[in-house]
């Protein structure tokens, strides 16, 4: 690869296949390199095949509600080997029906997959196995991460998320070590299944990035279903019990164990940069990460980092804006800065949550703020549904009247909370979203519910108080 303006991508999710796209685009010449299937861990091992896996979790839960709208019926036994085939079935619809490397190609793009790692042999330059090399001018690193694991005796015993297609049977107990998204998601899976399940979190809160209100809710629904949730906990090492797990933990000064037949380590997403040979090519990175600048450059100006790498936002819909924003200062040169301003994001934790924005500490550190909650049991679908446990939360600019936040709690919240991410991204005010006419009954009504509430207590609009807004926050 030596003409003019041509682009090495390196890395097949999300970001890379993003950037690769939008370099052909724009003219470049770009070859991209896959260590294994282009589609990355989003697609191949990660959020697609988990959400599957959620909602064969969700299914199996749902039997507890079956009474209450008058079925009868046995509880459903989880057949675990097929559970886990289907959730392979959206990775193989894109790989099998979509045709992703096809696609590729098709666009003009030199693809090579199923490379392994590859690192640099000098700063244009990357190899794979010692043998075959490639060259350009610019380079994009979208090498992804991979599950952490936690420096402690015997943590070769433990799993990750990356391991649920490798069990062959539902285990009794299981521990999961970090309380953070995806920790909260393997524990809600578990626990739909039937599986007893204790979560431990070194912080005192779950979800530490969450908002205080969506953190405090979700350690009470775990709680209310038995799952044994551990704050302020260290795991300090684990054994072999015979056929189990002996976990060794402190809280405070007090020290315990439990026994498990599975851990789960959700610990955290470094880079996949081991392989990279970055100081073949001048590049700086932490243990964990490959630093940017607004224009997603490293310290070595032709050589760009998109995605989960650069450790900026862990969400799919940044990579892709990180691809865009990658590949486009590297053809055209740096004019675009990756920006974060509205992403929102969900967590197939159950119960669901969705936010968008600051949280309410963030938003009180700089502005001056009204909320306003929107509880799911004052409305019409969350309780015909038999799921009222829930709320929707927006966090407004009391001055202003512009959104900075929305958090969202209970079902359907990953969705609910993309429209308040619409409204945010078309600069609506609070008493614009307000006046939207959304389709009733729907669980997104909360989002105009709340919207009201906070006009009624600035005193604009003069919105009434109809009989279904009559709530306890009223």
């Amino acid at each position: 690869m030596s003409s003019e303006n041509s682009l090495l991508v390196v890395g097949g999710g999300p970001a890379g296949v993003t950037a690769a796209l939008q370099a052909r685009e724009l003219g470049a010449r770009v070859t991209l390199l896959e260590a294994g299937q282009v589609g990355g861990t989003s697609l191949n091992r990660g959020p697609a095949p988990v959400r599957t896996l959620a909602r064969a979790a969700r299914l199996a839960r749902d039997w507890s509600s079956w009474a209450t709208f008058g079925l009868d019926g046995p509880r459903p036994v989880p057949n675990l080997p097929a559970v886990i085939a289907n959730s392979e079935r959206v990775a193989r619809y894109a790989h099998d029906k979509k045709d992703m490397a096809g696609h590729l190609r098709q666009h003009g793009i030199d693809l090579v997959e199923d490379l392994g790692p590859v690192g640099f042999t000098d700063p244009h330059t990357l190899a794979a196995d010692g043998a075959r090399s490639w060259t350009a001018d610019r380079i994009i690193l979208a090498v992804g991460g991979h599950a952490g694991r936690l420096r402690i005796p015997g943590a070769d015993l433990a799993l990750t998320y990356e391991d649920l297609p490798s069990l062959a049977s539902l285990p009794r107990r299981v521990a999961v070590v970090g309380g953070a998204d995806t920790g909260c998601q393997i524990a809600s899976i578990f626990d739909d299944f039937g599986v007893a399940v204790s979560l431990f979190e070194a912080g005192p809160i779950l979800v530490p990035a969450a908002d205080a209100s969506v953190s405090a809710e979700l350690v009470r629904a775990f709680r209310a279903r038995d799952i044994d949730c551990h704050t302020d906990t260290l795991v300090e090492a684990l054994g072999a019990d015979g056929g189990a797990i002996r976990v060794d933990y402190r809280s405070g000064p007090e020290s315990s164990h439990m026994i498990a037949d599975a851990v789960f380590f959700a610990v955290g997403w470094p880079a996949n940069i081991t392989h990279l040979s970055l100081q073949a090519a001048g590049v700086h990175a932490t243990p964990g990460t490959i630093p940017v600048d607004d224009y997603l450059r490293t310290n070595v100006e032709h050589i760009f980092a998109a995605g989960d790498v650069n450790g900026r936002s862990m969400l799919v819909q940044s990579a892709r804006m990180e691809g865009r924003t990658a590949a486009t200062n590297a053809v055209l040169g740096p004019s675009r800065h990756a920006t974060y301003d509205v992403v929102p994001s969900g967590s197939f934790t159950d119960p669901e949550y969705g936010r968008v924005g600051l949280t309410e500490a963030q938003a009180n550190q700089e502005h001056e703020v009204i909320v306003g909650i929107a509880r799911y049991d004052d409305l019409i679908r969350p309780v015909a549904d038999g799921r009222p446990d829930g709320f929707c939360k927006l966090i407004v600019d009391r001055r202003a009247h512009t959104i900075l936040g929305a958090h969202v709690l209970g079902e359907y919240s990953a969705e609910i909370v993309q429209t308040v991410a619409a409204c945010m991204a078309a600069k609506m005010s609070i008493e614009q979203v307000a006046e939207l006419q959304l389709a009733y009954p729907t669980f997104t009504e909360a989002v105009c519910m709340a919207a009201q509430k906070i006009c009624r207590s600035l005193g604009i609009g003069r919105f009434p108080q109809v009989w279904s807004y009559l709530g306890a926050g009223d």
